[in-house]
């Protein structure tokens, strides 16, 4: 082993002990102008990114995998690794060039992992970058949760039951689990584990007391919470091992309790297509896609977290509509805020990279613009729904006359290249830009001075790198060189010179390229500090302009579309008169799209049957009634006519059929999982909405389980619920269960061909019309022709089963409450329709229909 490592180069044996260090991370080491990979580092790299694998002899027989990439373009291949889940070191030069004799000194900087990103090209503008810690407990569980980019830092413990759904809710780019503890999230996350004292109960709430500088943690609402606390601590605890210099932005820690929110597990996110179309997986086509009509990143992103955080509070809700409705009924103010908006750049993010030194000079400009549009906006709220908001748009003028003191307003150059900071606001820093680029000027001058003193009217002022400034003069002159030419280099047809004048000049400009790097990086560094201390200011700034941008999106959308403000109460019914899906209407045009009333309640219509034929748009009516529950507890205005809304606890959905194979769970499995889900979490103010139950098992089995579904949600939950079947036999269900109802999705036939009229009304049907889909759907004319024959003899044959044998067991008949009574069979059987005229085949038809009645 020994005679190994003293065969490798000084520079392997330095890499070696820093990847020892990071033995989970890419390490990208610094090498000149490239960030160096090697060995399976290496491997990894050239495959992820596509980049050539190369090798390099790095000691006596040692040839080691390489793949580089320059370090200028290092965010484009940054991103695409931590998007792939993985983590980087970024080791740099710690000296400058020259400082140091022998091999450079080098260390990692910083480790980036997919939920410490800053940099502003690795995010999304719309969306947080959430790392999150979790400490899972049978009964209880604590969760915290920060976006670096953003300085948002909060804490929570609540039941352990609704881990997964806020885990979800939040979509972490990261997540910190004790080690060994055996949690993963059913979400495909990076997981990181931090050893198991890093999350102790007993010294987080001390260390985190010393990282606020508190005695107590009660001011910030988690002293109670000690789990909550202890996932805190595990943050703190990750970013000063992956990027400390984060941590100057962790000046204050938030409390939120998950009751205060809807909770929206991830079928009824999907099923709704909340954040992103199903089919394509694109915002456009998605609720989210219809509502932002936000001008800002932070909005955009504040939008997105009211989503999936609705309210349980009415006055919360109520207060949001007014202000929405507000906005709304001022059409000039809301243009003039919506064009004022339009400047203010993402200060969230750059409060934050300023106060961690990152910010770039046209971000400062960016800032300076946004600053300039607040006092705009708040003159342009008016009313007193929006006093409280415009309090909060505090302005900032000594930031925006210190921006426009001291940068350039449009920076020509990185910081430490002059073209940073604005003349005047530094004599040094002045006095070596002039000295910087006056160099022409003072060789053109020193050139015609010379000439006149030594009267040698060819001389001329050249520089070279090796020699650097000197006076030329040709051999026919050399006599008129006087005594205080120093000679320097000797040519063939000439003679070179320098003075003390030139000498003196040529030291000032060689370190005035590095003074002018020194001096302006020590003004911009001061510039940031000084704007860095107003960032908790800022922050809460950004806040109240990203409120505003979503209560003015709502307002713009509920202007377009012709939204209505609804009704909200803590208890009631959800009653919404000509109710509209607000992405299918946006798709089928303005007009075109077919209301529907909806009345829910405990105490009345509290479970609908909704039968009807596929196509005919029954899953449209149940998912237009929770996306309107949800906009409403939103705080936005809904697509209807009119609507008043009962606050629901929780919106659960069961739509649609799919497998899970990495599990083995069949489709019927899986409708059952969820069901049961569903069911065991439901309480009397939850939304239910349920489509085809028991569909992936036998027609009994299937109806069997539909039914006791139904008797149970009526009898023991009474959540209001919609329940969407093709068992068109449950509507029997309506006379037995008091708080029942049938409705169904209009159908109309036309010379054999079904019209959807896509219009809900009340009663039942006794028909799906399957084969009038699959005909639509295009299936060959004799496959429909012969299905109908065949349909034919099976209603006309729909008798009690015969006996059956499960498990060798024969059991008796199964019994079904919808089967058609013996006797009206054999009357229907004797008939020969061949034999009887249109008006005996009517009568006949009525008899039949009395004695079905009768039965």
């Amino acid at each position: 082993m020994t005679a190994v490592t003293e065969s490798l180069t000084p520079l392997r044996s330095q890499y070696l002990r820093i990847k020892r260090r990071y033995p989970e991370a890419i390490v990208f080491f610094r090498l000149g102008d490239f960030y160096e990979t090697f060995d399976s580092d290496a491997e990894l790299t050239a495959r992820e990114l596509e980049i050539v694998l190369t090798a390099r002899e790095m000691g006596k027989g040692v040839k080691v995998p390489m793949a580089g990439i320059p370090y200028h373009a290092v965010d484009n291949y940054l991103a695409r690794l931590i998007n792939r889940g993985h983590k980087v070191a970024i080791c740099e030069q710690t000296a400058r060039p020259g400082d140091t004799k022998g091999l450079m000194d080098r260390e990692v900087v910083r480790l980036v992992t997919p939920g410490t990103v800053i940099e502003p090209g690795l995010l999304d503008i719309k969306t947080n970058n959430y790392l999150v810690a979790v400490v899972p407990g049978e009964e209880q569980s604590g969760l915290a949760y920060i976006d670096i980019s953003t300085g948002q830092f909060a804490a929570t413990q609540f039941p352990a039951a609704r881990l997964e759904s806020e885990i979800e809710r939040l979509a972490p780019a990261e997540i910190i689990v004790p080690k060994g503890c055996g949690y993963r999230p059913s979400s495909p996350v990076p997981v990181s584990e931090l050893d198991s004292y890093r999350f102790d109960n007993a010294t987080a709430a001390d260390l985190l007391k010393e990282h606020f500088g508190v005695a107590t943690l009660e001011g910030y609402g988690v002293g109670h919470w000690p789990l909550a606390v202890s996932a805190a601590e595990a943050i703190v605890a990750y970013l000063k091992e992956t990027n400390k210099d984060s941590i100057a932005g962790l000046s204050h820690l938030s409390a939120y309790s998950t009751g205060e929110y809807m909770a929206l597990d991830e079928n009824t996110v999907n099923n709704l297509e909340i954040f992103k179309n199903a089919t394509t997986g694109a915002i456009a086509g998605s609720l989210l896609g219809v509502l932002d009509s936000t001008k800002s990143p932070m909005g955009a992103r504040l939008l997105r977290r009211w989503l999936g955080q609705p309210l349980l509070d009415s006055k919360k809700i109520i207060e949001r509509h007014m202000i929405v409705e507000a906005i709304l009924s001022n059409n000039a103010a809301r243009e003039e805020i919506s064009r004022w908006l339009k400047p203010v750049a993402d200060i969230e993010r750059l409060a934050n990279r300023i106060r961690n030194f990152a910010a770039l000079p046209r971000e400062l400009i960016a800032l300076k613009r946004s600053l300039e549009a607040v006092p705009e906006l708040a003159r342009a709220l008016r009313g007193a729904p929006l006093e409280g908001l415009r309090s909060e748009l505090k302005e900032h003028p000594d930031l925006i006359s210190l921006i426009e003191k001291s940068v350039e307003p449009e920076p020509s150059s990185a910081v430490g290249e002059g073209g940073v900071i604005r003349s005047g606001f530094s004599a040094d820093l002045d006095q070596i830009k002039d000295l910087a680029t006056n160099a022409k000027s003072f060789i053109a001058r020193l050139e015609a001075e010379e000439r006149v003193k030594t009267g040698i009217k060819n001389l001329k002022v050249g520089y070279n790198q090796v020699f650097g400034y000197y006076l030329e003069v040709s051999q026919a002159n050399l006599a008129q060189v006087p005594d205080r030419f120093i000679r320097k280099q000797t040519l063939a047809n000439a003679e070179r010179y320098v003075t003390p004048e030139l000498k003196e000049y040529e030291a000032q400009i060689l370190s005035s390229k590095e003074r002018l790097a020194e001096i302006e990086s020590s003004l911009y560094r001061q510039i940031l500090g000084q704007i860095g201390q107003s960032a908790d200011a800022l922050l809460t700034l950004a806040d109240a302009v990203a409120r505003l941008d979503v209560f003015t999106s709502f307002a713009a959308t509920a202007a377009a579309n012709s939204y209505v403000k609804p009704e909200i109460r803590d208890q009631g019914p959800i009653a919404i008169t000509a109710g509209r899906h607000p992405v299918v209407e946006l798709c089928v045009g303005p007009g075109n799209f077919i209301s529907n009333d909806l009345t829910l309640e405990n105490e009345g219509s509290q479970v609908i049957i909704l039968t009807g034929p596929n196509m005919a748009g029954k899953s449209t009516y149940l998912k237009q009634t929770a996306i309107i529950v949800l906009m409403a507890e939103v705080g936005s205005f809904v697509p209807a006519a009119r609507a008043e809304i009962g606050i629901c606890d929780r919106i659960f959905t069961r739509i649609g059929a799919r497998e899970d194979l990495a599990s083995g769970q069949s489709t019927f499995m899986v409708e059952m999982v969820e069901t049961a889900a569903i069911l065991s979490s439901a309480t009397r103010r939850s939304l239910l909405i349920l489509d085809e139950i028991g569909r992936g098992t036998s027609t009994y089995d299937g109806l069997a389980i539909a039914r006791a579904v139904v008797e149970f949600i009526h009898d023991r939950i009474g959540a209001r619920t919609l329940f969407a079947t093709h068992y068109h036999e449950l509507v029997e269900l309506s006379e037995k269960l008091p708080r029942v109802r049938n409705f169904n999705v209009a159908v109309t036939e036309d010379k054999g061909n079904v019209v959807f009229l896509h219009r809900v009304q009340p009663g039942g049907v006794d028909r799906s019309y399957g084969i009038h889909v699959a005909k639509l759907a295009g299936l060959p004319k004799a496959i429909i022709n012969r299905a109908n024959r065949i349909l034919l003899e099976l209603e006309t044959a729909r008798v009690v089963p015969a006996t059956r044998k499960v498990a060798g067991i024969e059991e008796a008949p199964q019994l079904s409450f919808f089967s058609r009574p013996p006797k009206v069979v054999d009357e229907i059987k004797k008939l020969d329709p061949d034999s009887m005229t249109p008006k005996e085949a009517l009568d006949r038809l009525y008899e039949i229909k009395r004695m079905a009645d009768e039965n």
